[in-house]
C-alpha cells in the first residue's frame, strides 16, 4: 500500500511550500552570515601585507606601524563580551546590521586616511563594530539552525570560513596591494558589508529584546578593562621586553580586573557573562580549544609568510596562493567534521585528533631549509595542519554555542571570538619573542651581514615558532581529552548541570 500523500509531501518539501521556502531561507542566511564573518576575520591579516605600502605613503615610523594592526585587535578583543550582551539585550538582527554599517563606515574612513592618526582611529572603530558584529552573527547562526543535521553542516561551513579567513586575507591583501593600492585592503570591506547588509535586512527576522534583563555596567567595565589590558600587554611584548612595565604591568592589571570580573559575575543580578555558560564541560573545553587554535595558528600563518617571502623570495600574491591548499583542507575537514564525522563521533575524539594532526603539521614545518621546495616540503604540512584545525574549529564552535538559553546566546557566541582573539594575541607576542631570541642567539659569533647567515638565522627562529605551536596543540590534545565528555550531551539546555560523569 503506498504511503499517504501527506506523509510523502512532508518528507521532502516541494518547491513553493512553506517548508521549502524556510529551508532555502536558512541557507541564504548562512551565506550572509558567512560573508560578514569572512570580512571580520580576514581584516586581522589583510592589512598586514599592505603595511609597507601604507607606511611609505603616509610616512609613519617602523615603531608606529604595529598600531595599525594592534588598534583593531585591542578594540575587538576588549569589547566582544559587551557586544555579545548587547545582541542579547537589544536584538541580534539590529546589532548585526549596526555592526555591518559601522564597520563599512570605518573602513571607508581608513581607506581615505590622509595621516597615521586617522588610519589608527579608523582601525580601532573597525574593531569596535566588529565586536558588535561577530557575536551577533554566530548567535544568529545558532538560533537559525536548530535541526541537528542542518546545524552540523552549517557550523562546518561557518567554521571553515572562520579558520580560512586569515589565509584568505593574506591572498586578498597581496592581490589588492600589488594590482591596486593599499587603500583597497580597507575599501574592500565596503563591498562585503553592503552585500551582507542588504541580505540581512531582507532575510533576518527581528528577535525580541530580553526585557527582564539589564546591562551589567560594573561587569562591562571590569571585563572590557581586563581584556584591553591583557591584549595591550601581549601587544607590547612584541616591541618591549617581557620585563618592561608596559608588558607585565598591563598583564598583571588585566588578570586582576578579570579576576574581579569573575567574582562580580557571581553577585550581579544580570551578569554580563553568566557563569553557567562556562560551567558546562563541553563548552569550557571548546573555549579552550579556540584559545589554543588562535595561539597556534600564528605558527603557520605568520612565520611561514616570512619564510616564503624572505627566504624563498615569493611575492605577496604568490605567498597568498601558497596558503590556498591549507584553506581547502580547513574547509574540507570542517565540513566533514560537522556532518559525516560529527554524526558518528563525539566532540572528544574529533577535537583531540584535530589537535594531534595540527601538532604533526607544525613539527613537519621545522624541517624547512633554505633550499626547500614548495610541493615537497611546504605543501604536505600545510594540508595536515589545515585538516587538524578544520576538525577543531567546526566542532568547538558548535559545542561552544549549543544548548544555551536564548538569553545567553550572544554571550556564549562572544566567548568563542574572545577566546580566539586572546589566543591570537598571546601566540603572536610569545612566538615573536621566542623567534627574536632564537635568531639573535644564532647570529652570535657569525657574520650577520651575510645574506646566507641571515636567512639561516630566520629559519632557526621560524622553527622555534613551529615547535612551540606544536606544543600548544599537544597540550590542547591532552586537556580536551580530559575535559570533553565521552558522549555529546543531548541538544537541550543543561547549563545548570556541572557534574557530569565520564
Amino acid at each position: 500500500m503506498p504511503p499517504p500523500a501527506s506523509t510523502t509531501a512532508s518528507a521532502t518539501p516541494g518547491p513553493g511550500s512553506a517548508e521549502f521556502y524556510q529551508e532555502r531561507r536558512r541557507w541564504w542566511i548562512l551565506a550572509i552570515l558567512g560573508i560578514a564573518q569572512l570580512m571580520v576575520v580576514l581584516d586581522a591579516t589583510i592589512v598586514n601585507i599592505a603595511l609597507p605600502s601604507a607606511q611609505a605613503d603616509l610616512g609613519f615610523s617602523d615603531s608606529s606601524r604595529q598600531w595599525v594592526v594592534t588598534a583593531y585587535s585591542l578594540a575587538f578583543g576588549s569589547l566582544l563580551l559587551l557586544g555579545g550582551r548587547i545582541a542579547d539585550l537589544f536584538g541580534r538582527k539590529i546589532t548585526f546590521l549596526t555592526g555591518l554599517a559601522g564597520f563599512a563606515a570605518a573602513s571607508a574612513v581608513g581607506g581615505a586616511a590622509g595621516g597615521f592618526e586617522m588610519l589608527v582611529i579608523a582601525r580601532a572603530v573597525q574593531g569596535l563594530f566588529g565586536a558588535l558584529l561577530a557575536p551577533a552573527a554566530l548567535s544568529l547562526l545558532t538560533t537559525t539552525f536548530t535541526d541537528a543535521k542542518e546545524r552540523g553542516k552549517a557550523f562546518g561551513i561557518y567554521g571553515a570560513i572562520a579558520g580560512a579567513g586569515g589565509a584568505v586575507g593574506l591572498l586578498l591583501g597581496g592581490l589588492l596591494t600589488e594590482h591596486l593600492n593599499w587603500r583597497w585592503t580597507l575599501y574592500i570591506n565596503i563591498v562585503f558589508a553592503v552585500v551582507a547588509l542588504a541580505g540581512g535586512a531582507v532575510l533576518l527576522q527581528r528577535t525580541p529584546r530580553v526585557r527582564t534583563s539589564a546591562l551589567d555596567v560594573p561587569g562591562t567595565v571590569l571585563a572590557s578593562g581586563g581584556l584591553f589590558s591583557v591584549v595591550y600587554g601581549f601587544a607590547n611584548a612584541e616591541t618591549h621586553a617581557w620585563g618592561s612595565p608596559l608588558t607585565w604591568g598591563f598583564l598583571a592589571i588585566g588578570c586582576l580586573l578579570l579576576g574581579a570580573f569573575g567574582w562580580w559575575q557571581t553577585r550581579a543580578a544580570h551578569p554580563l557573562l553568566p557563569l553557567r555558560i562556562l560551567l558546562d564541560r563541553n563548552r569550557a573545553a571548546s573555549y579552550l580549544s579556540m584559545l589554543i587554535v588562535g595561539a597556534g595558528i600564528f605558527g603557520v600563518s605568520l612565520f611561514l609568510t616570512y619564510y616564503l617571502q624572505l627566504v624563498l623570495g615569493y611575492t605577496p600574491v604568490r605567498t597568498g596562493l601558497a596558503f590556498l591548499p591549507m584553506v581547502a583542507s580547513i574547509m574540507l575537514a570542517s565540513t566533514a567534521g560537522s556532518t559525516v564525522l560529527g554524526s558518528r563521533f563525539a566532540a572528544r575524539p574529533l577535537v583531540s585528533v584535530g589537535m594531534v594532526l595540527a601538532a604533526a603539521g607544525m613539527l613537519w614545518l621545522t624541517a624547512l631549509s633554505t633550499d626547500s621546495g614548495y610541493a615537497a616540503h611546504v605543501l604536505p604540512p600545510l594540508v595536515v595542519s589545515g585538516l587538524g584545525m578544520g576538525l577543531i574549529i567546526s566542532t568547538a564552535m558548535s559545542q561552544a554555542t549549543g544548548r544555551v538559553r536564548p538569553e545567553d546566546s550572544g554571550a556564549a557566541s562572544a566567548m568563542v571570538n574572545t577566546a580566539q582573539q586572546i589566543g591570537g594575541s598571546l601566540g603572536t607576542a610569545l612566538l615573536n619573542t621566542l623567534v627574536a631570541a632564537t635568531t639573535a642567539s644564532y647570529l652570535v659569533g657569525k657574520d650577520a651581514s651575510s645574506p646566507t647567515v641571515q636567512a639561516q638565522a630566520g629559519i632557526e627562529g621560524y622553527a622555534t615558532a613551529y615547535r612551540w605551536s606544536a606544543l600548544f596543540f599537544v597540550i590542547g590534545a591532552a586537556l580536551t581529552a580530559v575535559l570533553y565528555r565521552r558522549h555529546n550531551p543531548a541538544d537541550v539546555d543543561d547549563n545548570t548541570s556541572t557534574a557530569v560523569p565520564l
